[in-house]
């Protein structure tokens, strides 16, 4: 049933967004010359790789270059046109490929790279137990304004609670912070990576109560819309 309604999703979200993917792709050409797409391998469900795609927001070798994967607002290598759509996250709308290609949902824990799995802990690679998502629990509780050991809880959490419903409401509060703007880079404008100093000093939900009152808090807020 979900891989029927991502599937159908993805369609429409392909043939509504068409016009708005040939302008972006023609703005990408046009600003340096380069690949319209980026490529990187994420792990999926199951602990399987595939080949993410994205919009290219940034300089041709950018991950051999400067901070490699870790990213931050001022960032040189981010190119003009990639501001606007790390801005808006247009550049992720080449997911809906992936999708298609049952590599990924529309809602489920954001696809992270293999460097990242390897240091998971036991509870932590529970995330892979679910496809990936475009957008997910975490995205609408955060995002990258919040240290990675709370993603993953959110997305562990999301992993034991997924239906349709949630899935529903994720995507409207998805729009919402969209239309805000919220979370595109996180503390001091820059996106961390795994195991940074500002989740060495975070103590995990599942080991502090008043961290668990506030996912029952997060649960509550979205039942209520």
């Amino acid at each position: 049933m979900k891989r029927a309604l991502d599937a159908a999703g993805a369609i429409v979200a392909l043939v509504g967004s068409a016009p708005l993917l040939v302008a972006v792709a023609a703005a990408i050409r046009l600003e340096d010359g380069g690949p319209v797409l980026f490529r990187q391998e994420r792990i999926g469900e199951g602990d399987r790789p595939f080949t993410m795609l994205k919009f290219r927001t940034m300089v041709v070798d950018a991950e051999n270059h400067g901070l490699g994967l870790v990213t931050y607002c001022e960032d040189d290598r981010i190119t003009g046109v990639g501001r606007l759509l790390r801005a808006t996250s247009i550049d992720e709308l080449p997911q809906l490929i992936n999708v298609l290609r049952n590599e990924m949902s529309l809602v489920g824990p954001r696809p992270t790279v293999s460097s990242q799995v390897d240091r998971y802990t036991p509870f932590q690679r529970r995330r892979l137990e679910v496809p990936p998502g475009i957008t997910g629990w975490a995205q609408v509780n955060g995002r990258n304004e919040i240290p990675w050991t709370r993603r993953i809880e959110l997305d562990v959490w999301y992993t034991d609670n997924r239906s349709t419903i949630l899935d529903l409401r994720i995507i409207a509060r998805t729009l919402i912070t969209l239309i805000r703007r919220d979370g595109t880079y996180g503390a001091g404008g820059l996106n961390a990576d795994l195991e940074s100093e500002s989740d060495k000093n975070y103590i995990p939900a599942q080991r502090n109560e008043a961290s668990a009152v506030d996912t029952h808090r997060a649960v509550a807020d979205v039942n209520q819309r």
